[in-house]
């Protein structure tokens, strides 16, 4: 049952730092929003999907 958790926190991870490179933000927000994600694991995909996703290219113009 773990492994199974731990594939599902990678895949989500991946297609989050896939989604965030298709962003049009700078290459230094792509990077900070991709290790932050990473980073914090479910807590990190957690707030980016729910609130950051919509929220990242106001922030990083």
């Amino acid at each position: 049952m773990g492994s199974i958790i731990y594939i599902v926190g990678v895949v989500l991870s991946v297609l989050a730092v896939i989604d965030i490179l298709k962003k049009p933000i700078s290459v230094f927000g792509k990077v900070i929003t991709a290790i932050l994600v990473l980073c914090t694991s479910w807590i990190g995909l957690a707030v980016y999907y729910l609130y950051a996703k919509d929220h990242l290219t106001e922030w990083f113009k």
